[in-house]
């Protein structure tokens, strides 16, 4: 069982940053892959990015590759999206997400979700 309460959303303007925190709480907490996904208005959730338990495997989606950075703390309960050249095309709600079953990139696949916090990159 894995709890997850994401924060940090916001309003930007095009080229801003965002920082978004995820706490992960729950007697599984540190040992699962957490990851982003997102979902812009009116479209399906996407996958975003993934860091495993250990920091040592990272995975991103194209789209963002290059501007986000997803990282974890030391404790491995808290995990971390930087965003920097955010876009108008970035705005969406993005969720926190823990313990995925298979493939990272499909959101059926993750077990456990945060609320999700709002970004809006808007000039």
């Amino acid at each position: 069982q894995v709890q997850l309460v994401d924060s940090g959303g916001g309003s930007v303007q095009p080229g801003g940053a965002l920082r978004l925190s995820c706490a992960a709480s729950g007697p599984e907490s540190d040992r699962v892959p957490l990851g982003w996904f997102r979902q812009p208005p009116g479209k399906e959730r996407e996958f975003v990015a993934a860091i495993t338990w250990s920091g040592g495997s990272i995975f991103y989606a194209p789209s963002v590759k290059g501007r986000f950075t997803i990282s974890r703390d030391n404790a491995k309960t808290t995990v971390y999206l930087r965003m920097n050249s955010l876009k108008p095309e970035d705005t969406a709600v993005y969720y926190c997400v823990a313990d995925p079953e298979g493939d990272y990139y499909n959101s059926g696949d993750w077990g456990y979700w945060g609320q999700g916090t709002q970004v809006t990159v808007s000039s």
